[in-house]
């Protein structure tokens, strides 16, 4: 790429492009889509337009699938590279995750009463109700 094309360091940079340059997303276009989507807002306010600029000092918030992440922009990047170069576009500043209650294996297969399929028995209780209503 030519020097044209590449943004210095301290300049603007479109919020699409710096998110996947941040390697926030896996690609532009999925980056646009969370932008168009409301997913992105830039110094508390929505971000509609992946064309919308960013500069060093703005503040990122994006919900992502699994978490919230809150980030200040340090400098517009050149390309997306590895998740060392890529860390030094921005400072973290997102909350720590929230402590989820972990389920062994056990519980996790464990059904709640009611919950699912019926069980054959229940299925024929069903069908008796059903019979006994005609």
């Amino acid at each position: 790429m030519s020097a044209e094309t590449q943004p210095t360091s301290g300049s603007r940079q479109r919020i699409d492009k710096w998110l996947f340059f941040a390697r926030m997303v896996k690609s532009r276009s999925l980056a646009q889509s969370q932008i168009q989507s409301g997913h992105v807002r830039i110094n508390g306010e929505r971000c509609s337009h992946p064309s919308q600029m960013v500069k060093p000092g703005d503040r990122i918030e994006m919900t992502l699938e699994r978490r919230d992440v809150v980030l200040v922009v340090r400098l517009a990047g050149e390309r997306r590279g590895p998740y060392e170069e890529a860390r030094l576009l921005y400072d973290d500043q997102s909350p720590p995750p929230d402590e989820a209650k972990r389920l062994t294996p056990y519980e996790q297969a464990i059904r709640a009463t009611g919950t699912g399929r019926p069980t054959k028995k229940e299925r024929r209780a069903i069908d008796r109700l059903m019979s006994d209503e005609d």
